[in-house]
């Protein structure tokens, strides 16, 4: 229970990663709110994980959405302790593309969901925050390897990775740790909105075979990584980014 009675904030918690943190913090003990612009899958989420959570029903690459998860969730709850930036990932309706196939639109589109919005959650969040709080910012291994059509995305997230650095810079004399976490390739629906229904085995199969470890990672595997760094047992982690991707990054395997 190394979350007991700790207050969590989880963007995008209503479903993939998202709510395998908010499951494993439930395990450790944490209670709070999950965010998501779906209400089916954010009240099923809601139901599985107990009456310790709300669902809060926001997009947040809108301000006002913003400001009321966190005026919600302190109503609520009387304080935050944990903040978890996992709201991102593919634009619905602008699919990734080739550099020279992407639209200022589809740009703006991508840095807004994946950069902008991840920006200004903590913002939002700072008159909520207790000082000693951990803000948790959801990178991704794309940061650090180039993929096709990947370009854009993999920007904002690099920019993520290093927001986390700045941002613990900028609260230091409130002893609020600012860290990323960065996913490698990880079993969630999202597969489903960036290829056909009938590739979606063989390209997880392919990324299967790229990963060290032999297999993807799951939601559980990135909840557990984050009930860590959200916990005392982090306490002198702070600007750094944990890269729970089975090895990609670091290992090229010789076959």
């Amino acid at each position: 229970m190394k979350l007991k009675n700790k207050v969590a904030v989880i963007t995008g918690g209503n479903s993939g990663i998202g709510f395998g943190i908010a499951e494993a913090f439930k395990n450790e003990g944490a209670i709070g709110a999950i965010t998501g612009r779906n209400q089916v899958t954010l009240d099923r989420a809601v139901k599985e994980l107990g009456t310790g959570f709300i669902g809060i029903k926001a997009d947040v690459t809108n301000m006002s959405d913003l400001e009321r998860i966190f005026i919600d969730t302190f109503d609520r709850f009387g304080h935050i302790d944990t903040l978890v930036v996992n709201a991102g990932g593919v634009v619905d309706g602008s699919p990734m593309a080739a550099i020279a196939e992407v639209t200022e639109d589809n740009y703006d589109k991508y840095m807004e969901l994946n950069l902008k919005s991840a920006y200004f959650t903590v913002q939002k969040a700072l008159p909520y925050l207790n000082d000693g709080a951990s803000i948790i910012l959801i990178g991704s291994s794309a940061a650090h390897r180039a993929a096709p059509g990947m370009a854009v995305y993999s920007a904002a997230k690099a920019a993520v990775v290093s927001l986390a650095k700045g941002l613990s810079l900028g609260l230091l004399a409130r002893q609020i740790r600012g860290n990323a976490l960065s996913p490698g390739s990880t079993d969630t629906p999202v597969f489903g909105k960036v290829v056909p229904e009938e590739q979606v085995e063989q390209v997880k199969q392919i990324w299967r075979d790229l990963t060290p470890i032999g297999r993807q990672g799951l939601p559980a595997d990135m909840g557990k990584a984050a009930a860590f760094l959200a916990s005392d047992d982090s306490s002198f982690i702070l600007a750094t980014e944990i890269l729970a991707d089975g090895g990609l990054t670091n290992i090229i395997q010789m076959k």
